[in-house]
């Protein structure tokens, strides 16, 4: 009679260990599964879209690598389940070249859009330096901004950036020669004109000092 209730209890012990197994497999694939699924998921999105949320996507797949391998790793037998997951891992390491191209990109036209605001005002929009956005009603004050800001800024400025103010500036001249055929009025466009007065020798005598700067610098 002992020896039956032994091995009863041997018995149960065994389906007690056999049935957390189980339902720890279980438990595990359903979160290979929708670890999957997410991975494919965001493979599916647009890069753009998908670069300007990289970083909420990286912490949420960070957490469900975390959450799976925990439970992985209670496993004895991970063969099956090691596969499907680094095959995912794989494609989502592919999936984030491809986005960490991209949102280098998307950072550096950003930052770009935001110095070209800092010379024109908020307003700016970005059109291949048309400046279709300029207007008769806008102009004066896109100007005065301009050489405001150009005048606070002045010796922070490398040569390059001079150059690229100057290319700028011509830009915003070619759109007034347009604007003045759509109504600008005499009394703004002389008050632009006084401000190219006062841009004119700030630019030539700024830049100069920025290249006598350089060569001094390269020089030590």
């Amino acid at each position: 009679m002992k020896k039956v209730i032994k091995s009863t209890g041997l018995l149960t012990v065994i389906l007690a260990f056999v049935s957390c197994t189980s339902e720890q497999e279980k438990k595990t694939e359903r979160l290979t599964d929708n670890y999957i699924r997410f991975v494919d998921s965001v493979a599916a999105i647009p890069s753009d879209e998908a670069a300007a949320k990289w970083n909420e996507i990286e912490k949420i797949y960070d957490n469900k690598t975390s959450t799976l391998n925990t439970e992985v790793d209670k496993l004895e037998n991970k063969a099956k389940l090691d596969k499907k997951i680094n095959e995912a891992v794989a494609r989502y390491e592919n999936f984030k070249i491809l986005i960490i191209e991209k949102k280098v990109i998307l950072d550096a036209n950003n930052e770009d859009l935001k110095e070209k605001k800092v010379l024109f005002g908020a307003d700016y929009v970005s059109d291949n330096f048309k400046f279709e956005w300029v207007n008769k009603d806008n102009i004066l004050a896109v100007y005065d901004h301009f050489v405001t800001t150009i005048s606070k800024y002045k010796d922070a400025y490398s040569r390059e950036d001079w150059d690229e103010i100057k290319m700028l500036y011509e830009a915003l001249d070619t759109r007034k020669n347009t604007v003045e055929n759509e109504g600008l009025s005499g009394s703004d466009n002389r008050k632009i004109a006084m401000l190219k007065i006062k841009f004119a020798p700030m630019f030539t005598f700024n830049r100069m000092g920025a290249k006598s700067d350089e060569n001094a610098t390269a020089k030590k």
